[in-house]
């Protein structure tokens, strides 16, 4: 059975927070079963359905603490996903649950894209082979931008404007302007840093 953790909701929005005031803590054999649903039913990318498995449906973590733990595995290299998986796997279980969660998650891709890489190298060349790899190209397109609009809702509080704003233009600069990710990173990480530890600093003398 899963272990139960009384905590407060990281944000009141029934859209991006789970509506108990508790996170569950997965067992070993539900921590692999978390991931390996994550990665058979994540269509068109992982990430949507991933934070919605694991904040909305068996949260495991507020909308907040997924929205800083993949903040770090975005800033490290490799894929995001497998960082996830590493870093949460890791703090509840150690090396044994990192490995958990990296089989659930990495196990049945390899498998499935073994054999997809088979069917594109016989059929790859026919136009409506190509035409369905188009679709699914656009709807993955829609599914990254659904989940980075309820990742940045909860920047658009009054108390987060800052973080909105670095936000915005990271989005700038890399989204529109195309500049390198690898500066654009280096040039907003101290500045979101410094502005998360200047907010938790007014945070605690504010304190009683």
């Amino acid at each position: 059975m899963s272990d139960r953790v009384e905590s407060s909701p990281a944000d009141s929005s029934p859209l991006t927070a789970p509506v108990a005031l508790d996170v569950v803590i997965p067992t070993r054999t539900e921590l692999f079963l978390g991931f390996f649903k994550v990665t058979m039913t994540g269509f068109g990318g992982v990430l949507s359905f991933a934070r919605r498995e694991f904040v909305l449906v068996r949260r495991w973590m507020s909308s907040d603490e997924f929205s800083d733990l993949f903040a770090l595995c975005q800033f490290l290299p490799g894929p995001n996903i497998v960082n996830f998986g590493i870093i949460y796997g890791w703090r509840l279980y150690k090396f044994a649950g990192a490995a958990i969660a990296l089989t659930g998650l990495l196990g049945p891709p390899v498998l499935l894209m073994i054999l997809a890489g088979e069917l594109y190298g016989r059929y790859g060349t026919m136009p409506v082979f190509r035409g369905g790899l188009t679709g699914l190209a656009a709807a993955a397109a829609g599914l990254l931008i659904a989940t980075a609009v309820q990742m940045s809702e909860p920047l658009v509080r009054r108390e987060r404007l800052a973080q909105a704003a670095v936000a915005l233009a990271a989005f700038v600069t890399v989204g529109i302007m195309q500049w390198s990710i690898v500066w654009v990173l280096l040039a907003l990480a101290p500045v979101s840093i410094g502005i998360a530890w200047r907010s938790a600093a007014i945070a605690g003398r504010g304190q009683p």
